[in-house]
């Protein structure tokens, strides 16, 4: 098995390959509006699997982690685009959540 991915190498494949590219990066309103459009996307995917709306016999067959990953490429095309590092906004986040919300759930007994 390939060794997992740092969130900083992700970034440089998803840099590299849209690189390749004259248009490059979408303007910000089109990565928010490309986001809407995979987070669609996914919830027609759960849905499916747990919800009440079973998949035509007609419709392609697709999965949650399509369509997650999916998103994540352009979440990370649009953190590219503006610059930001996801590694340290990731490790900012989980920074306020072990702070802030560190009595907010009821933890699981040892």
């Amino acid at each position: 098995m390939d060794k997992p991915k740092t969130m900083q190498e992700m970034q440089a494949e998803v840099d590299q390959y849209i690189s390749q590219f004259k248009e490059g990066y979408f303007s910000p309103l089109a990565m928010l509006a490309r986001l809407s459009e995979e987070l669609g996307e996914l919830a027609r995917e759960v849905n499916h699997y747990y919800g009440e709306k079973p998949k035509k016999a007609t419709e392609e067959a697709n999965t949650i982690d399509n369509e997650l990953a999916d998103m994540l490429f352009v979440i990370i095309c649009f953190a590219n685009s503006l610059g930001i590092d996801l590694q340290k906004s990731h490790d900012q986040v989980m920074h306020k959540f072990a702070t802030r919300d560190k009595d907010r759930w009821t933890k699981l007994e040892d």
